[in-house]
């Protein structure tokens, strides 16, 4: 499988050099990737595959219009140049705004720490599968459905540019997501875990007790009473907290969102205060270990660490190099591609909210009705507004941690929801299970982390007071 790219190596630096005087700027890039897809429905298989996969795409740039074409077969690649060269020369009638970085030529794996899954049989994953298919099946008889999915892909990459970069990058990429929805007459409740890894195939296994959590949480939530819809003080757990940062403002640091919405580009204004003077928010792909890490963004941009709030002020954004042009900022690394079927966009990789020094039960003290959300289920964004369903929550009473509730929703603006944070925990959790969506481009592999945070005002949806 490899002997195609390093062929393609010596194609790709001949093309350019024959096409780059025709545009401002010219990408080419390679792939080979191979994986799995498993999925288990109540226990019996619905997918079941392995796969490679062999493409690659071009995109020029020319007087800041934007031509692009992907492809299947490398003997097609001229054709699709001249396509996408063409489609730029078309459309493009302004100016090239790229912000410049130091063309790089590289060659970088990401290390697994175990055991490829790669040399893993399909046998032996769909036996996983099934494993934990019936932890979830067997924990109770009010269990009615349930789904176990499995995906690993491993992905290789050479990405040549008009301005001498020629970058050779692979990595391996593995999920499984859990769900158990049980019933009681109308009462429906379910219960979701995931799982996500880019260091060894072990970081799958052994996951019974937490497939087993999933179970018991559905069939729990059944004799729950459902929580009294209001406006609380709210107390989140490191997921759920990582989720918000992600879903709620990640996206909204992204700098084509904000360049292509001038209302939202004012409302983004860097020095702006938007939390709490202890609220630091990152985003960036060159801390190892996760699921965001990589070298190179899609563009050959190096990874880096790009700190989104200071102090509770807004300091930076996310970008690609269009967008920093546009902006006259400092590009970030962010331009990501799912695969070569689509041009990169500016995308998150891992985003985090630093630990502060409150105590997980300082977190409590004098709230004398609230609510402690853990976990997730499920949510939306639309703009500044989020909705997030918790996969478990309790009531807080007297800063004590009460009775348990379901149908516990959480909603708000993300704006206000930062300036009311009240206190950040001293606690901290990476989530490696996201699989992010944007533009069509949906199961992004990045990171999410952050501690617990106590926040005034959120509106919990339920059961409405007084029914």
């Amino acid at each position: 499988m490899l002997s195609l790219l390093d062929q393609g190596k010596d194609l790709l630096s001949n093309l350019i050099a024959r096409y780059r005087d025709r545009v401002d700027y010219l990408a080419i890039r390679l792939e080979e990737s191979e994986g799995t897809d498993i999925l288990l429905r109540g226990g019996r298989v619905e997918t079941l595959s392995e796969g490679i996969s062999i493409g690659g795409q071009v995109r020029a740039c020319h007087k800041g219009g934007w031509g692009f074409a992907s492809f299947n077969q490398l003997s097609t690649l001229e054709a699709r140049i001249e396509e996408a060269i063409a489609a730029a020369r078309l459309v493009g009638d302004e100016e090239t705004l790229l912000a410049e970085i130091q063309p790089c030529q590289d060659t970088c794996r990401l290390p697994l720490t175990g055991a490829d899954p790669r040399q893993i049989s399909l046998t032996r994953k769909k036996e996983l599968c099934s494993r934990y298919a019936n932890i979830l099946q067997s924990l109770d008889d009010r269990i009615t459905t349930t789904s176990v999915s499995y995906e690993d892909s491993a992905q290789r990459i050479i990405l040549a540019t008009s301005e001498g970069a020629l970058i050779e990058q692979s990595w391996v990429d593995m999920e499984m997501r859990f769900a158990a929805t049980a019933r009681n007459g109308a009462t429906v409740q379910t219960g979701r875990e995931t799982a996500g890894s880019r260091k060894a195939y072990e970081d799958l296994e052994n996951l019974e007790d937490q497939v087993r959590g999933a179970a018991q949480r559905a069939v729990i939530a059944l004799a729950l009473p459902p929580v009294k819809g209001n406006t609380y003080e709210v107390v989140i757990d490191p997921i759920l907290s990582g989720l918000f940062v992600h879903e709620a403002f990640g996206h909204l640091s992204e700098a084509d969102m904000a360049y292509e919405n001038p209302d939202l580009l004012e409302v983004m204004t860097l020095g702006r205060r938007f939390g709490p003077t202890n609220l630091q928010i990152f985003d960036g792909a060159a801390p190892k270990g996760h699921r965001g890490s990589y070298f190179y963004d899609d563009e050959g941009t190096p990874a880096t660490i790009t700190q989104l709030i200071k102090d509770g002020v807004l300091v930076g954004r996310l970008h690609s190099r269009e967008t920093a042009g546009k902006l006259d900022e400092i590009p970030t690394g962010n331009a990501r591609c799912l695969n070569y079927h689509y041009p990169p966009l500016v995308r998150m990789t891992n985003t985090w909210i630093e630990s502060g020094n409150t105590s997980f039960k300082d977190l409590f003290a004098d709230i004398k009705e609230g609510v402690y959300a853990r976990n997730w289920l499920g949510g939306m964004t639309n703009g500044e507004m989020f909705t997030f369903a918790a996969g478990e929550a309790w009531m807080i009473r007297n800063g004590k941690i009460a009775e348990p509730v379901r149908d516990v929703n959480l909603s708000g603006n993300v704006f206000r929801t930062l300036r009311d944070i009240a206190a950040i925990g001293d606690d901290f959790f990476w989530d490696e299970s996201g699989g992010c969506g944007k533009g069509g481009q949906s199961g992004l592999a990045v990171g999410c982390g952050g501690p617990s945070l106590r926040i005034r005002n959120v509106v919990v949806g339920g059961e409405v007071a007084g029914s």
